[in-house]
């Protein structure tokens, strides 16, 4: 897995419209969000709709507060554990809406918002945990980012938003995180 000219090679390229200029090239913060549309609904067009800005408001009820909407995300990591990328990572993803990380406000400024289609009560699957290890790792050495930014939408907008839920798993994130971290050393 490489990163070139923000785009990682081993993601499928759909490209949203839903994305600017960084104020600053920084980027010192990985955000994990999840996402289903419908709600609970996976393997549907609708997420990747959504943030190309082709989502038919009309074809679910649940869809109807979307109107107008405009959001995106780097990456969308699927339950089956495809990636996609809709925004390169030197540009700035509309992610993480009104947001705070250690005192520093409007968190799309800095970060990398990553989706993992699911929902926050709905156990994530074993690779897409893989593919979201594999992604950070490659993301905090390319962007020289600490491992201890890498934090939920929950952690930066508490109050507004819960994902990715209880159902994400941190301790086996971290523990892959550091397992791959003792693998890379043996290598």
């Amino acid at each position: 897995m490489r990163i070139s000219n923000g785009w990682l090679d081993t993601a499928q390229s759909v490209l949203s419209p839903n994305c600017d200029d960084r104020p600053t090239p920084e980027i010192s913060l990985v955000v994990v969000h999840g996402i289903s549309l419908p709600a609970g609904h996976f393997g549907t067009p609708y997420v990747v709709d959504l943030f190309c800005n082709q989502l038919e408001i009309s074809a679910h009820q649940d869809f109807c507060d979307l109107q107008g909407v405009h959001v995106s995300a780097h990456l969308m990591i699927r339950r089956d554990g495809q990636v996609l990328q809709f925004v390169p990572f030197h540009r700035r993803a509309w992610h993480a809406g009104e947001s705070s990380y250690q005192g520093r406000r409007q968190c799309n400024d800095f970060s990398i918002g990553i989706e993992l289609e699911g929902t926050d009560d709905t156990p994530y699957r074993p690779v897409q945990y893989q593919r979201l290890v594999a992604v950070c790792r490659q993301l905090l050495h390319d962007y020289a980012i600490d491992a201890s930014c890498i934090v939920g939408h929950c952690h930066i907008a508490p109050g507004r938003k819960t994902d990715p839920g209880e159902a994400f798993n941190w301790q086996v994130f971290w523990h892959l995180m550091d397992t791959e971290s003792i693998n890379e050393a043996r290598d």
